[in-house]
């Protein structure tokens, strides 16, 4: 089976680690360096799954995933926020715009794998749980 990711982000250093560690592991990349071309790239190549960062110049991620959100075909893709921004706030804004997890910099590709697993064929991580740390959107209220 072959299954694709899009990956879109500002930072061809991201873009390349991310391509190595994940094509790796099988995939088929399609890259895009800001939220308007990964809007078409996404259009161009029907994908599996998109890793987007949040800060791009001409869009940006939370835009994009708004955009994305709006075709049929992107409904219910697994869409993943990557970001240096660990405000609540921005965290809300990017689940509100349909993103299913958001992952902080500098991004541990393992557990991104770990995830992405889980998004795209349901699997468990196949590590131990307490050394997973599962990406997601920060609590809005506190747990006590």
């Amino acid at each position: 089976m072959t299954w694709s990711i899009l990956i879109v982000d500002d930072s061809s250093l991201v873009r390349s680690q991310l391509r190595a560690a994940l094509e790796a592991k099988g995939a088929r990349i399609v890259e895009a360096e800001n939220g308007s071309e990964g809007l078409w790239r996404a259009r161009e190549n029907l994908v599996d799954l998109v890793v987007a960062d949040i800060h791009m110049p001409v869009m940006d991620g939370i835009r994009m995933v708004e955009e994305l959100r709006k075709l049929p075909e992107y409904a219910s893709t697994p869409i993943f926020i990557l970001t240096s921004d660990a405000a609540t706030t921005r965290a809300e804004e990017g689940k509100k715009a349909g993103a299913n997890a958001w992952i902080l910099k500098p991004v541990k590709t393992e557990l991104l794998w770990k995830a992405i697993e889980k998004a795209l064929f349901g699997r468990a991580p196949s590590v131990p749980a307490q050394q997973v740390a599962a990406p997601s959107f920060p609590s809005s209220g506190s747990d006590k």
